[in-house]
């Protein structure tokens, strides 16, 4: 990784991008990735889409998301505690103790955090679990009218204070948002591949980066359709299931390091597929088989099933601790995951056609 694209990857996954509030993290991703496509678009919501060959008929896409999970203000009490609501699937019992931030209707940025009580006041009988109404933010104010004064409104979204940082001399990446950030930086990364090889493509390349997965897949849905893509190459991560708690008979045998995840699922094209699995083989790219029962619960669903269908493939990186403030991903599995991106793209044929029965 050259410096340009750490730099890059620490400023875009710093960045606060929650559900329905992406616009920061997207003007981060489309600064980066604007010197090697020919165009850009964006639609209503948030999504941008960097064009390599727009005046192409065949249109393929490589895709991610660029929401993050966080929480909405719901109610303030008189004594000026926040109370929250999901805005994705954060989870309650990993907030207690965290520091977060407001993010006020002005775009101040108010700090605060989660209390909790201490553990030898708590009744060992009913012992509190956090949730919607336990759980509350404080700010350091003693009143609601302490609070409003502050600039904090009903509605306003809260993050979690947390940055990427690396462990085991580089080797891992740990931080929040990398689900799924990190595969807004793959798909750019391989864009600034082809940019940078003098790779002339036959058909036109839109790498999209998606708003609001984290609520059902609602950005990929509408920008498909704008699009119409004849191939889509998704990318998001998966479960690592070496950490403890995971079963990998119901959940498949994962790890972070030995590469990107090819999924078989209804949604997947079983041709697309093909052609990523041999050509990760053709170019010693190692990789891993997962599967996902129906849906595979990520944007390759919008994709497949938009328009008249649309062959698609589901891309993963292997990801630890997944929905909380320290997912960990392994740099090599991200290295692997651009390389096998960037070969798939130089392996299609304008006009290539997957159906199953022709």
């Amino acid at each position: 990784m050259d410096a340009s694209s750490k730099k890059f990857l620490y400023k875009y996954l710093n960045c606060n991008s929650p559900t329905g509030f992406e616009k920061a993290g997207q003007e981060i991703w489309l600064e980066y990735i604007r010197p090697f496509v020919d165009e850009y678009i964006t639609d209503t919501y948030g999504t941008a889409v960097g064009i390599v060959n727009p005046s192409a008929e065949y249109r393929v896409v490589i895709e991610a998301h660029a929401d993050e999970i966080a929480w909405y203000v719901n109610y303030i009490s008189d004594k000026g505690y926040l109370y929250v609501i999901r805005n994705g699937g954060s989870d309650y019992q990993i907030a207690p103790s965290m520091r977060v931030i407001v993010h006020s209707s002005s775009g101040r940025r108010i700090p605060g955090v989660f209390g909790w009580p201490a553990v030898h006041v708590r009744d060992k009988k009913e012992e509190p679990k956090p949730k919607e109404d336990t759980i509350t933010v404080d700010c350091g104010c003693q009143s609601r009218d302490e609070v409003e004064e502050l600039g904090i409104q009903i509605g306003n979204v809260v993050t979690f204070d947390e940055y990427l940082t690396e462990l085991n001399r580089g080797k891992f990446l740990v931080g929040r948002a990398l689900d799924n950030r990190i595969g807004g930086f793959m798909i750019a990364e391989a864009v600034k591949r082809i940019r940078e090889n003098n790779i002339h493509l036959p058909y036109g390349l839109y790498a999209t980066n998606a708003v609001q997965e984290e609520i059902g897949l609602k950005g990929a849905e509408m920008i498909a359709h704008k699009i119409r893509p004849h191939l889509a190459l998704v990318t998001d991560v998966t479960h690592d299931t070496q950490s403890p708690l995971y079963n990998k008979i119901k959940q498949g045998d994962i790890s972070l390091g030995k590469g990107p995840v090819l999924i078989t699922a209804p949604a997947v094209h079983n041709n697309v597929l093909k052609l990523l699995k041999e050509t990760a083989e053709e170019n010693k790219i190692g990789y891993q088989r997962a599967v996902s029962s129906r849906a595979t619960g990520t944007d390759t669903d919008a994709f497949a099933y938009s328009n008249s269908g649309v062959a698609s493939a589901l891309i993963a990186l292997p990801l630890k601790y997944m929905h909380t403030t320290v997912e960990m991903v392994s740099l090599r599995d991200i290295e692997a995951l651009i390389e096998l991106i960037y070969r798939t793209l130089l392996e299609i044929k304008p006009g290539q056609d997957f159906r199953y029965i022709k």
